[in-house]
C-alpha cells in the first residue's frame, strides 16, 4: 500500500479553504458594495472655498432641513462627465444637488460648469483632496445622500448612470425624500 505524502494533501486543502471564503464573500448581501463608516453619522466637513463663480457649500447647507445629494467630481474625470446629465436632470427635477470638486484646477472646474451646465446649488473646491479623504472618497465620482438633519444616509461609488444607478441609488433617494 502506497503512503500518501502530506505535501499532496496540503494544496487541495488550501484551495478548498480559499474557495469556501470566496464563495462566502460572493453570497453575502451587497457583495459589490464598499461599506461606509459614515452611514448614520453627521456629514463630514466640506471645503471652505467654492469653485470660482459658484455659491459656497457649507455644513449648514447639509443640515438645512432638506435631503441633499453631495457629488464628488472632477473636470478631468470621464465617468464624471458621463454622469453630468443625470446630475442636471436631478437638479431640474427639484433635488438639492451639491458638488465638491477635488484634485482639479479651479479654472478647469469653473470652465467645465460654464460649458456643460451647473447642476449644483452650491459647490466646494478641494484641490488637494483633503475633504474627500474626510468623506472616505476613493476616486471620482462618488455620491452621497445626506438626510435633512445632515446625516449621511447612503454612499454610491461610480457614475450615476445605468442599471446600477436605477436599482441602487434611485430607491435610496426615493426612500430619503419620502421619509
Amino acid at each position: 500500500m502506497a503512503k500518501l505524502s502530506p505535501l499532496m494533501i496540503v494544496p487541495p486543502v488550501i484551495f478548498a479553504g480559499l474557495a469556501a471564503l470566496f464563495y462566502g464573500g460572493l453570497m453575502r448581501d451587497n457583495a459589490g458594495e464598499i461599506p461606509s463608516t459614515f452611514i448614520g453619522q453627521p456629514a463630514p466637513l466640506v471645503p471652505d472655498e467654492s469653485v470660482p463663480g459658484t455659491e459656497l457649500l457649507t455644513g449648514a447647507n447639509l443640515a438645512a432641513g432638506d435631503v441633499t445629494i453631495v457629488n464628488f467630481w472632477a473636470s478631468w474625470c470621464p465617468p464624471c462627465r458621463a454622469e453630468h446629465p443625470t446630475l442636471q436632470a436631478l437638479s431640474d427635477a427639484g433635488y438639492r444637488v451639491a458638488g465638491i470638486n477635488f484634485r482639479d484646477m479651479a479654472d478647469d472646474a469653473a470652465s467645465y460648469l460654464a460649458d456643460e451646465g451647473d447642476p449644483f446649488f452650491a459647490t466646494g473646491f478641494d484641490p488637494r483632496g483633503r475633504r474627500a479623504i474626510d468623506w472616505g472618497v476613493t476616486a471620482p465620482p462618488e455620491t452621497f445622500i445626506v438626510g435633512a438633519d445632515g446625516t449621511v444616509l447612503f454612499r454610491f461609488i461610480g457614475p450615476l448612470i445605468g442599471s446600477d444607478y436605477e436599482q441602487r441609488f434611485v430607491p435610496m433617494l426615493n426612500a430619503a425624500t419620502d421619509g
